[in-house]
């Protein structure tokens, strides 16, 4: 074997190099995003086995499949037919192992703010060791004695660290409008096309949360009935109603000019999404016709076809899941969402305007990256400092797996949940989606009124 190649792969495996260096065909990584892509990938391949845990065909297709099926169940001590291996309390299990994995490593990076020291090479690298370790959690997990009491626990700690989970996201949310009308509203010093544009988004935000409430009238609603469906449209419309008219108050605008109807736009179209979602999750209210037979009421017709092959709605609903909780996390453990949650922004007249303002501005790439040509198939960006927070961006990852956990088991009907019929209507998904759209409001309420409320307090969005 080539020396060379066997010592980029023992760098992969051991030390603190990214696993680009693995492959020469790889497009150049830095390091930072190198090491949160191998992260994630180790949280999709535990995402993965939850949802494959949940599958109730499952224990029948490995019974089929697998030689001496039960006597190995037998000998590892997993029920007569691995049973202890499936199902809800299994998910619990190999969760509780990757929450303690993040754990561990969010302490361990504490306070790190280079990438020279020891436990930032132990974050950036030793990859296969970490797989072990990873591996030996989960499994450890299904060891723990009195395991009624655990779970009873455990279920209460993943509700609370999955409702903190969604929380940051509507933080973030609510932190990217205003972002987005600053940056866009800095531009309208030196350009006048930036009105125009800021117009055009409003306006179009505005049609599709009007368009999508009054859809969800004709197709959720029916002249007679459906009182629980009428009463939650007109809550949640009249919520964007007040948020728009609160965003262009007098009051609120001496104490904060940059507020306006781009943000409330933006967050009417999200509570028009949850609001349909909820409502898309909601189970079927079912009563009797003329000839005494059982009619669904208050949902559209034309979106029942969609759930019969439960295969292809189960392979993309997991997929989204997956898709979903993995950009949430990555985009909520960048520095600038770190900063925005602790309260810190650039200053309003450091605002450049940009259409694309959420990522870098053009030509930010590092001196390494810039100068190098040939060589290390990783840069390493870090070499001044970290370009995230190490210790929060674990955080993240821990709360992110408490909400795997939840979301899988179907929250509260953990009982009779399975992958099968997870994407299908249940009471916990609707009020969990309900509350968030609710709390997505009070927060973008609190940022706009907080000024008036503490007028002591200095207060920046």
């Amino acid at each position: 074997m080539d020396p060379a190649r066997c010592r980029s792969q023992l760098a992969c495996c051991c030390g603190p190099a990214g696993c680009a260096l693995c492959c020469g065909c790889c497009p150049k990584f830095r390091q930072s995003r190198s090491t949160r892509f191998m992260y994630a990938l180790y949280f999709i391949l535990v995402a993965l086995l939850c949802c494959v845990m949940m599958s109730k065909t499952m224990p029948k297709e490995m019974k089929e499949h697998i030689p001496f099926y039960e006597d190995l169940c037998k000998g590892i001590k997993a029920g007569d037919t691995c049973q202890n291996l499936v199902g809800y309390s299994a998910v619990y299990r190999v969760c509780f192992g990757m929450a303690c994995f993040f754990f561990i490593f969010c302490l361990l990076t504490l306070k790190i703010n280079n990438s020279k020291s020891c436990r930032a090479h132990i974050h950036n690298g030793f990859w296969f060791f970490k797989l072990l370790l990873l591996g030996a959690m989960c499994s450890g997990a299904f060891f723990i004695p009195d395991q009624e009491t655990f779970l009873n626990a455990w279920r209460y700690v993943g509700a609370i660290g999955a409702f903190i989970f969604i929380g940051i996201q509507l933080i973030l949310l609510v932190e990217f409008a205003h972002k987005w009308n600053k940056n866009w509203t800095a531009g309208t010093a030196s350009n006048k096309l930036w009105y125009a544009s800021l117009a055009l988004v409003t306006l179009v935000m505005y049609s599709i949360a009007a368009g999508g409430f009054i859809l969800m009238a004709v197709f959720y609603t029916q002249k007679d009935g459906c009182v629980e469906n009428k009463i939650l449209l007109g809550a949640n419309g009249g919520l964007c109603l007040l948020i728009s008219l609160v965003a262009i108050l007098p009051c609120v605008q001496n104490r904060q000019p940059n507020s306006g109807l781009l943000q409330s736009g933006l967050i009417s179209c999200y509570v028009t999404y949850l609001t349909f979602s909820a409502l898309s999750s909601k189970p079927v209210e079912l009563v009797l016709d003329d000839r005494g037979k059982n009619v669904t009421i208050c949902v559209p017709d034309f979106g029942q076809d969609l759930y019969r092959d439960e295969n292809l709605v189960t392979g993309l609903g997991t997929t989204l899941l997956i898709a979903c909780i993995l950009y949430s996390c990555l985009t909520s453990t960048t520095r600038a969402s770190s900063d925005a949650l602790q309260g810190r922004y650039a200053a309003p007249e450091l605002e450049v305007a940009r259409c694309c303002f959420c990522f870098g501005p053009d030509g930010e790439d590092t001196e390494e990256q810039q100068n190098v040509k040939e060589g290390p198939r990783v840069v390493y960006d870090e070499k001044k400092g970290t370009v995230y927070s190490y210790s929060y961006f674990h955080f993240v990852f821990f709360l992110a797996s408490l909400y795997v956990m939840m979301t899988v088991t179907n929250w509260f009907n953990y009982e009779s949940a399975n992958i099968e019929t997870f994407f299908s209507r249940s009471w916990s998904i609707f009020w969990v989606k309900m509350a968030s759209c609710w709390i997505c409001v009070l927060l973008y309420l609190w940022t706009l009124v907080a000024p008036l409320c503490c007028p002591s307090r200095q207060f920046s969005v």
